[in-house]
């Protein structure tokens, strides 16, 4: 795996983990925020609107599986030589 695709699946799992966390500690505000004229994106956040408890499941789900995402990297050849250093 290359270092950009690396580093893509990474920066995904970091949205995911974000995103997750907002909508389980601010479900409300997050869904708010989300809620657009624009059909396609609405229709993304539809599912939560005035449901808070089903946006915080969602974000349990997106937490692990943004963890279970970053976790599935394993280190490129040259961290594993050099210690696992950053």
């Amino acid at each position: 795996m290359t270092i950009a695709v690396r580093r893509t699946v990474e920066m995904a799992a970091v949205f995911m983990i974000g995103d997750g966390l907002l909508g389980l500690v601010q479900p409300r505000r997050h869904v708010a925020l989300w809620r657009s004229d624009v059909a396609a994106l609405d229709a993304l956040v539809r599912p939560f609107g005035g449901r808070p408890g089903r946006r915080r499941a969602y974000g349990v789900l997106q937490v692990a599986a943004g963890l279970a995402l970053a976790t599935a990297l394993r280190p490129s050849d040259k961290s594993a030589r050099d210690g696992g250093r950053a």
